[in-house]
């Protein structure tokens, strides 16, 4: 019963509606997050490639390409383990992921690994400089990159539809543990050699900056 002098609430069907709505948008927005959380920190590695069954403290689901970087840093050696994950379904296209120690947010001055599978039907992964925007996708020299990158391995997940290529990256001395990464994946490799990727949409928005120690 209503106070006297004061007119009872009444609800209407449509302001219960909206109501209804902003609950429901809430929740779907809190479920969301939760699942991109568990996407990356949920994945476990096969063990069948060079750097399979290893263990990965962090991990970033990345904003383009269905793509996720998973990671091990080292503060006493500034230096960072990763695998980097991006969809694959076919045999004969690449994925790579790099930085660019210029701290420039695009493809050119990156170093990268890249990994594809040979006409052979074997894996091939290996650092490479992208140096221009048709870059030769060759294996480079050490003495060619930036910065040391050792232990590149790769292994192609045909049930996940996904290539993951491994590295371990000794970062630039003196720029700290952030930096701008860049990543990519091709649906094509000519004469075992990555052949261009798009040029439009995610392809060329695939770069962001990371920070390794958080």
């Amino acid at each position: 019963m209503a106070a006297a002098g004061t007119a009872p609430r009444r609800f209407s069907a449509s302001s219960a509606i909206v109501s209804l709505a902003v609950v429901l948008a809430a929740v779907a927005a809190c479920s969301s997050l939760g699942a991109e959380a568990a996407a990356c920190s949920g994945h476990t590695f096969s063990g069948t490639g060079g750097g399979g069954g290893r263990l990965y403290a962090s991990c970033a689901d990345l904003p383009r390409l269905g793509a996720a970087l998973h990671y091990n840093y080292t503060a006493a050696t500034n230096t960072v383990s990763v695998a980097f994950r991006a969809l694959q379904g076919e045999d004969d296209g690449w994925v790579a992921w790099g930085i660019n120690p210029s701290g420039r947010a695009g493809m050119v001055g990156t170093n990268a690994v890249v990994a594809f599978r040979r006409a052979n039907g074997t894996l091939a992964a290996y650092p490479t400089v992208l140096d221009s925007y048709a870059p030769s996708m060759a294996p480079a020299a050490p003495g060619d990159l930036a910065f040391p990158v050792s232990g590149v391995a790769a292994e192609h997940d045909a049930e996940g539809k996904e290539m993951v290529v491994y590295a371990t990256v000794a970062l630039p001395a003196g720029k700290g543990s952030k930096f701008t990464h860049v990543w990519q994946q091709g649906s094509a490799v000519v004469n075992d050699v990555p052949a261009a990727h798009p040029t439009t949409g995610d392809n060329v928005l695939s770069t962001a900056t990371i920070d390794f120690s958080e």
